[in-house]
C-alpha cells in the first residue's frame, strides 16, 4: 500500500490568521492554485481511492488533486482537524491577536502535550489517539494492501497521523507546521510503514507561507 498524506490548500482563514478547527474557511484563489499544482504534479500516480476530512477545505482540495479521474472519495470524520472549541476562528495575526498569548500546541520549544484545549476543545493526545484510528485501520485493511491511496486532511491531523509513524513521540510538529499542499509518502508493507517521503512540495519555494 502507497498513502499520500496531503495538508489542504491555502484558505481564506489561513490568510487571515484565523484557527479553523472543525469550522474554517474554502479555499481562497492561491489555495486553489497550489492545489492545481500540485495535481498537475501528481497526474501519473495511479490513486484507487481517497479519504478525506469532511471540512470543505480538505474535501475542495480532494476534489482538485483527483479532477478528471474516476475515484471514490470517502469522507471520513476522523481525518478533521484538531477542535479549538471555543478559539475557533480566533485571529492570531501578531499585530491584532484575538488571544492573549500563542497557544502552546504551536509552540516547538515547549512540551506541546501539556497544552490544556479551551471549552469545547481537543487535546493533541485526543487528536492523535483518533488519527491513529484510522490509520491502523487503514494499514490494515486487508482489500487495500495493494492499492495507492490519498488521504487529505489538515496540518496538526496530518502530523497526528505520521505521529504514528515515527519512533520518537515527543516531537509533535516535526519542526513545523506542515506548508499548504505539502505531501508525505507511506510505503505500508505488512502493516508497517516506511516514510518515503516528508512534507514535499510541488510548487515554486516563493508560493510557501507561514501563518504561525
Amino acid at each position: 500500500m502507497k498513502v499520500y498524506i496531503i495538508r489542504h490548500g491555502e484558505t481564506y482563514w489561513n490568510a487571515e490568521y484565523r484557527l479553523q478547527g472543525r469550522a474554517g474557511s474554502d479555499l481562497n484563489e492561491d489555495g486553489i492554485r497550489l492545489a492545481e499544482l500540485t495535481a498537475e504534479s501528481m497526474r501519473d500516480i495511479p490513486f484507487d481511492l481517497c479519504f478525506t476530512s469532511p471540512s470543505i477545505r480538505a474535501r475542495h482540495t480532494a476534489e482538485i488533486l483527483l479532477s478528471g479521474r474516476n475515484v471514490e472519495i470517502r469522507e471520513d470524520p476522523r481525518l478533521y482537524e484538531l477542535g479549538f472549541g471555543v478559539w475557533e476562528g480566533k485571529s492570531l495575526h501578531p499585530d491584532h491577536p484575538d488571544l492573549p498569548e500563542r497557544p502552546l500546541f504551536l509552540s516547538r520549544d515547549k512540551d506541546v502535550f501539556s497544552y490544556k484545549p479551551p471549552e469545547g476543545g481537543e487535546s493533541l493526545r485526543d487528536l492523535i489517539r483518533r488519527c491513529g484510528d484510522f490509520y491502523q485501520e487503514l494499514i490494515h485493511d486487508a482489500a487495500l494492501q495493494d492499492k495507492t491511496i490519498l488521504v487529505s486532511t489538515h496540518g496538526a491531523s496530518s502530523r497526528a497521523l505520521l505521529y504514528h509513524v515515527f519512533e520518537d513521540k515527543t516531537d509533535f510538529w516535526r519542526g513545523h507546521v506542515p506548508q499548504n499542499c505539502a505531501v508525505s509518502i507511506l510505503d505500508i508493507q505488512n502493516g508497517e510503514a516506511k516514510l518515503e517521503a516528508f512534507d514535499r512540495i510541488y510548487y515554486p519555494n516563493a508560493f510557501k507561507k507561514h501563518y504561525y
